[in-house]
């Protein structure tokens, strides 16, 4: 299983954009090797060469000191390297079986019972409770990550790239993912894991290297310093904010008794009001019905029982629909940028041209361009008004996002609002969502990053099974105790004294 990775002199741009400028690394067999960087730092665009999602300009991989020609995903697969990408690329409507046999030969006919029992026993191996004959769709984010891990050993991966990998999923989801890469490592199979999360990085990696506006800004190795890394991936030091809790004003949004119902979940008699100014976090883990309320919120899930109400304008929204919410001053950000949020294909000035609306049949271009610019600017976008969506990082994404809300809001609605961002980009995001706060609107986010949910929250709401709590003070809170409730723990003290109010 053993293979040792170098990369050397890797070139590739796009455009006038050079994502990679001539890097070169030399990764052991047997290693769990860090890659670390802010967001565009070139960190996805060099394991995407490496495994045969993107051509390069120039330069040379080599497996175990020969050289390797990878122009292809099916390139790379019989080469022994395989990619876990931060969205797993599976199919939904699948059962379990048929999507772990995608892109092994024979298809998915006369190989399904016996890769039934395999998926079945690797599963096993690793401790992950996975049923072939289940759906693909009922599966968590760290479910479907599993299920891409199985797939890549079945079809012979002896070079595993992470990218991102603790995005999106709890922290149990977390240990075991991490058990999982180091006996993989233990066993001679070379990991690659791209983060931007110094601590995951710490935790996880025998050596770490370091990105910085698409060139190799430095190496490090066991004690790492935290300090070290952000000078490294930065240029400079970075520290949050300290703490500011804005005076709650009048009532914006009241949630009364409501109850609310999915295939798989039901919330009973949740009560909340959400004050201006406020910011409002919403924990648990994945499926737990933080995503389902926040949906009712925007009046795209309707409640069964109970009402919400617009207090400012006194307005009853009950059952109205998304449309209705977005008139009456209620932003709705997905965590789903790409495919919920924006439009891949369209540039960002067209972005911006549309969300402003207009008169007439026609664009004024000249005034569309100058929009353009004037948000770009403002928001500190790194791009330019004719780039289109895709070709940003996810960090610029979601500042396009925020650039594109319309003034004023009484309300905002923010699925992971950092997911996948570098702690400079998450300051700068929180920053803007903070000047809104302080303009009069509230928030009500997601997040399965607990030190955000501590950090920027003034209360928090914590879901388990289909249960939510009481608003709790964030600062009565910290990770262990947030931790604990999330994992259902500590319910019949915060309940008890909720009663007893």
């Amino acid at each position: 299983m053993d293979v040792r990775v170098e990369l050397r002199d890797i070139e590739k741009s796009f455009g006038p954009v050079k994502a990679n400028a001539g890097i070169s690394l030399d990764i052991p067999s047997g290693s769990i090797q860090g890659i670390l960087g802010e967001n565009g730092a070139g960190k996805s665009t060099l394991m995407k060469v490496l495994s045969g999602f993107i051509r390069p300009d120039s330069g040379r991989i080599l497996l175990d000191g020969k050289a390797a020609s990878i122009g292809s995903p099916a390139d790379a697969i019989r080469a022994g390297v395989g990619m876990l990408h931060q969205d797993p690329l599976d199919f939904p409507p699948l059962r379990l079986v048929d999507d772990f046999v995608l892109g092994r030969p024979g298809g998915i006919g006369p190989e399904r019972r016996s890769a039934a029992a395999e998926l079945a026993r690797l599963a096993g191996r690793f401790g992950f409770a996975l049923d072939p004959e289940g759906y693909v769709d009922a599966l968590t984010v760290g479910e479907r990550q599993q299920l891409e891990i199985l797939r890549l050993l079945w079809i012979g991966a002896r070079v595993l790239i992470l990218d991102e990998p603790t995005t999106g999923i709890s922290l149990p989801q977390k240990e075991k993912l991490f058990a999982t890469l180091r006996e993989l490592a233990s066993e001679g199979m070379t990991v690659l894991f791209v983060s931007h999360k110094l601590e995951d990085v710490e935790a996880l990696c025998d050596r770490a290297a370091v990105l910085r506006q698409g060139c190799l800004a430095g190496e490090a190795e066991p004690p790492f310093s935290s300090e070290a890394l952000v000078s490294l991936m930065f240029g400079k030091a970075v520290e949050l904010a300290p703490k500011r809790r804005l005076e709650p004003g009048r009532s914006v949004l009241a949630a009364k008794g409501v109850c609310l119902e999915s295939p798989r979940l039901r919330i009973q008699d949740l009560s909340l009001c959400v004050r201006s100014g406020e910011v409002i976090g919403l924990a648990g883990m994945e499926g737990s019905g933080q995503a389902l309320f926040l949906g009712a919120c925007a009046g795209l899930a309707r409640p069964v029982a109970g009402s919400f109400c617009l207090e400012a304008e006194g307005l009853d929204m009950t059952g109205r629909s998304h449309l209705d919410y977005k008139r009456a001053g209620v932003a709705y950000l997905p965590a789903a940028r790409l495919e919920q949020a924006l439009v891949p294909g369209l540039t960002l000035g067209e972005h911006f041209t549309l969300a402003e609306g207009g008169r007439g049949l026609f664009v004024d271009r000249k005034a569309a361009a100058k929009l353009a610019e004037e948000r770009i600017a403002a928001y500190n976008i790194k791009g330019r008004p004719e780039s289109r969506i895709e070709e940003l990082s996810g960090g610029n994404q979601q500042r396009a996002l925020l650039a594109l809300l319309t003034s004023p809001l009484s309300l905002i609605l923010v699925e992971h609002p950092t997911r996948g961002l570098d702690i400079e980009s998450t300051i700068y995001i929180w920053g803007k969502l903070k000047e809104r706060c302080a303009a009069g609107s509230s928030i009500v986010f997601i997040s399965s990053d607990l030190d955000e949910i501590l950090q920027y929250s003034d209360r928090v709401l914590v879901f388990f099974a289909g249960r939510a709590s009481p608003p709790l003070d964030a600062a009565s809170l910290d990770v262990e105790r947030l931790g604990g409730l999330i994992g259902g723990k500590g319910w019949d003290e915060i309940e008890g004294k909720a009663g007893r109010a």
